[in-house]
């Protein structure tokens, strides 16, 4: 049983809203952060990373910093930059690429379900990479960037967003990236009571991207009980910002890999020992994409191998038996000794929307081989979580990404 709930959003006027829409703080590295920001002084990003506003040599997670974001983001309200509706809502938020349309409910999500795992999760969240994002919530006293969750489509909810989809937009742009941005309001009580009933009845709902953000909004959730013990659940600090896609207008690209040696190995060695794991059924000079899953493509040298996993090293396994478990596990690991791909600099990951083009410029730089993966299914994420295990690291890739300053949830 999900408690979905509407809230008061934060939300930029109307005339503001394509300018201020940013991609997630984690996008960027700092000294991309720099540049974005010095290019568009009026993006989110420029509250998003809040070092952008100090120069180079300061403390990018000094106090001062998280105070800046603070101060601008209550500045940018009083300046009118930002409304804030008056009754709490749902909204919609659809996202146009290539053609394909996913539309989201916008709404809060709640810190127990997340807790309880009704709200489930498949990967792990490291403490350091939390703390930055804990500070900023708790210091903004604002949930800034909306958790990316899926769930199984639902009948009642899909001809609410139909319906509400035929009004006129709230927000209708295109980012420079190409992606089409949509926003509208859910304001009818009747639509807004049977799409909290309809979240009620499920049992389970998934984060698909954004994990270390939900963890960081729910440990300040949690922070903030243990500081009013009188709390009574209904305080806007137990939930969290979030967007609930429905799973079958999701898509989740490929996770590539690069290494940079072969281990001691000569190319030749190497496609001796893989003989036995996989079977080669197409070489090329130019990029082949594996086709089905069991398969992965291969650049080694300047040549490309679709590489299909032979049968008796396949598993039925949740995890184990992930396209990117069989690679860790069969290739990886044991020839290329890539133990923990976490920890390991000889290793790198590319999201499938570079292209498979990058792994070749990569080859031509600074890796010795690479794998271009057969992406990830949702139904793969969904069992996984089901099962209560955990992916191995850069197992998905989701596009298009939720923009930042859209819609802010006050806590």
């Amino acid at each position: 049983m999900a408690h979905i709930i509407p809230f008061k959003a934060i939300r930029p006027s109307k005339e503001e809203a394509a300018v201020i829409a940013a991609l997630p703080y984690d996008v960027y590295n700092r000294k991309e952060a720099y540049e974005k920001v010095k290019e568009q002084p009026k993006s989110f990003l420029a509250i998003d990373r809040p070092e952008t506003q100090f120069p180079e040599d300061v403390d990018m997670y000094s106090d001062v910093v998280y105070n800046k974001a603070s101060e601008m983001l209550n500045q940018w309200i009083a300046e009118g930059r930002f409304i804030q509706d008056n009754k709490p809502f749902y909204y919609l938020y659809e996202l146009i690429m290539d053609g394909r349309s996913q539309t989201g409910i916008v709404a809060c999500a709640s810190i127990d379900d997340y807790q309880n795992s009704v709200i489930k999760k498949h990967e792990n969240t490291r403490a350091e990479k939390e703390q930055d994002r804990i500070r900023h919530v708790d210091t903004c006293s604002a949930q800034t960037g909306p958790i990316f969750l899926a769930y199984r489509s639902d009948d009642t909810i899909a001809g609410i967003v139909a319906k509400t989809k035929t009004r006129p937009a709230l927000y209708d742009f295109t980012s420079e990236d190409g992606i089409t941005h949509r926003c509208w309001i859910i304001d009818d009580m009747m639509s807004m009571a049977l799409i909290a009933t309809a979240f009620e009845k499920m049992e389970s709902i998934y984060i698909a991207d954004g994990h270390h953000r939900a963890a960081s909004a729910v440990k300040v959730g949690l922070k903030r009980r243990q500081e009013n013990p009188q709390f009574t659940g209904k305080e806007d600090f137990n939930y969290f910002l979030s967007v609930l896609f429905p799973d079958d207008e999701l898509k989740i690209f490929d996770y590539n890999r690069i290494v940079k040696d072969l281990n001691g190995l000569a190319p030749e060695e190497f496609l001796e020992e893989i003989d036995t794991i996989v079977d080669i059924i197409e070489t090329s000079d130019s990029p082949i994409r594996p086709k089905a899953k069991g398969q992965w493509s291969m650049l080694l040298q300047d040549t490309w191998y679709l590489c299909q996993v032979k049968p008796e090293f396949k598993n039925d396994d949740p995890v184990e038996g992930l396209d990117v478990s069989l690679l860790q596990n069969l290739i990886l690991e044991p020839l290329l000794g890539i133990d923990d791909p976490k920890t390991d600099d000889r290793i790198d990951f590319v999201g499938g929307i570079r292209g498979l083009e990058e792994l070749e410029r990569r080859l031509a730089s600074d890796c010795k081989i690479a794998f271009a993966m057969y992406p990830t299914s949702i139904e793969e994420l969904f069992a996984v979580a089901d099962a209560g295990l955990l992916m191995p690291p850069k197992s998905t890739w989701f596009e298009p990404k939720l923009r930042s300053g859209l819609f802010i949830h006050k806590i």
